[in-house]
């Protein structure tokens, strides 16, 4: 019996794995992986935004605004840098420069030291003979903004007609010409009037006005002040006092939400991967089985097998299928963590934390395993009752319904950090158990409950087994007769005759 159930098993396994749509759907993953950085290269915004700043109030203030633009983007580079530090261990290079601390904001008053001490050249300077060989080079984030000068013929326009020359600026005819993507014009009279002018090629992005505004209503104030008699160093004083925050925040990764999301990647990968693996190989096992049945093939091979040694054979076959997509699937993805640098590997590495310990291994293996035999049934039924894919698909759908969308609620649940009765009780539902467990693994589950939900599943296959395999026999050679609700209870009902 057992070299039938494993020669059909071998053929199942054969014939699916020569299909072209396998062979699609095995290497769509890979291929993403490969591409993927690709193309976000290609996408990515790889020039900053040009800004033309008109200031007819003395340039002081077009001068405020370019500093404080200048000052953030020296702050990314250093919160970046140290990161960078913090991710391979280079502290030793100079534990007392800022890029050497990382449980702080960079305040305005560090950034400016940053930049006093040489910024990033002297930092990679110091960097260099601490670095171990192998470590990837850093990577500085872009500038979001630069500034242009302003055109003379625009400098002396007009009010009423600086409009038209910036409109030729912000939408130019010529081909090579490069677009304005703002234009902001600081009047004469800014100070008696809090009026300023924008001008946007499409929809100001929320960071150029988030950063823009805070400084005109910092001149704004200062220049109110003078007006009432304070002196112009004390009014530009008072309008920047503003509070020094001392932030303690975890390392990348360490922060209590963020271990329980990053441990929650695995488990929540493998209830989408067991999820989208059934689908496809078990709709490539219905069409086998519906093809087999209306091709008149099913009498030849029942001459060399029994509907059960069929049955089990078919299902090993398929759950073979399954685990071997799942295992290239995973090999990918772990070969692309570890093959990129920077918050990818920061993810990947603990969130493969979990395969340290042997019981959450063996936990991940049962319930996949018993989740796609428990799931792949019903397709096995289904094939075997229908004479055309019209008819498998008129059974297939509200089966399909009833496990998914359960199913893709109950994931969305738990990737929120959510809870409640309700994933409790689908944690309980044999045909939803597979999926439950497997979510809830990186966010906590009692071992009751593995236990229990364990048990539980094996007597639902055990019975699944009995009654669907009794269907399965049973509408084997029925062609030509449409199982109504009746029948495949009567089918599952009654007794084999072998």
């Amino acid at each position: 019996m057992i070299r039938h159930i494993l020669l059909v098993a071998a053929r199942e396994f054969r014939q699916i794995a020569m299909t072209r749509s396998f062979w699609i759907t095995l290497l769509i993953l890979p291929i993403a992986l490969a591409v993927g950085p690709l193309t976000q290269r290609f996408m990515s915004k790889d020039e900053p935004d040009r800004v033309m700043l008109i200031d007819r109030t003395g340039g002081s203030t077009a001068q405020a605004i370019q500093q404080r633009f200048e000052l953030d983007h020296q702050r990314d580079v250093l919160s970046d840098l140290s990161r960078y530090v913090q991710r391979y261990h280079l502290d030793a290079a100079a534990p007392n420069a800022l890029w050497s601390q990382h449980d702080r904001w960079f305040a305005d008053s560090d950034v400016a030291r940053f930049v006093a001490e040489g910024g990033l050249p002297a930092a990679e300077a110091k960097l260099k003979p601490a670095t171990p060989a192998g470590t990837p080079a850093y990577t500085p984030p872009k500038a979001d903004y630069t500034f242009l000068p302003v055109p003379p013929d625009v400098a002396g326009a007009s009010d009423a007609a600086i409009d038209g020359k910036l409109q030729a600026l912000l939408h130019p005819t010529g081909k090579d010409t490069k677009p304005l993507d703002y234009a902001v014009l600081i009047p004469a009279g800014f100070g008696a009037s809090p009026v300023v002018r924008l001008w946007a090629n499409g929809d100001p992005a929320p960071g150029f006005i988030g950063v823009l505004q805070p400084v005109l209503t910092q001149e704004l104030r200062s220049r109110y002040l003078q007006s009432n008699g304070l002196s112009p160093e004390a009014a530009r004083a008072a309008g920047s006092i503003a509070p020094a925050l001392s932030i303690s925040s975890p390392p990348p990764g360490g922060g209590a939400r963020e271990r329980v999301l990053i441990r929650s990647i695995l488990p929540l990968v493998a209830a989408y991967m067991l999820m989208m693996s059934l689908m496809l190989s078990g709709s490539w096992m219905l069409q086998g089985t519906v093809e087999e049945r209306s091709n008149k093939l099913l009498e030849t091979v029942l001459a060399c097998v029994s509907p059960e040694e069929l049955m089990y054979g078919k299902l090993v076959g398929t759950v073979g299928i399954g685990l071997s997509m799942i295992a290239v699937w995973m090999l990918c993805g772990i070969g692309a963590g570890y093959a990129t640098q920077g918050s990818i590997a920061d993810m990947i590495r603990p969130a493969l934390e979990p395969l340290n310990s042997f019981g959450v291994i063996a936990t991940m293996i049962y319930f996949f395993v018993a989740g796609y035999v428990a799931i792949a049934m019903f397709f096995l039924a289904i094939g075997a009752m229908s004479d055309s894919m019209r008819d498998a698909q008129g059974y297939l759908t509200p089966v399909l319904m009833a496990i998914l969308i359960p199913i893709t609620i109950l994931i969305q649940a738990v990737l929120r950090g959510g809870g409640g009765i309700g994933i409790e009780v689908l944690t309980w539902i044999p045909i939803y158990t597979p999926f439950a467990v497997l979510a809830r693994l990186g966010t906590g589950i009692a071992q009751w409950e593995v236990v229990g939900t364990g048990l539980l599943l094996a007597v639902f296959i055990a019975i699944e087994l009995v009654l669907l395999g009794r269907l399965f026999r049973a509408s084997l050679l029925a062609t030509g007769q449409k199982a109504s609700l009746a029948m495949v209870v009567r089918r599952m009902r009654r007794q084999s005759a072998s």
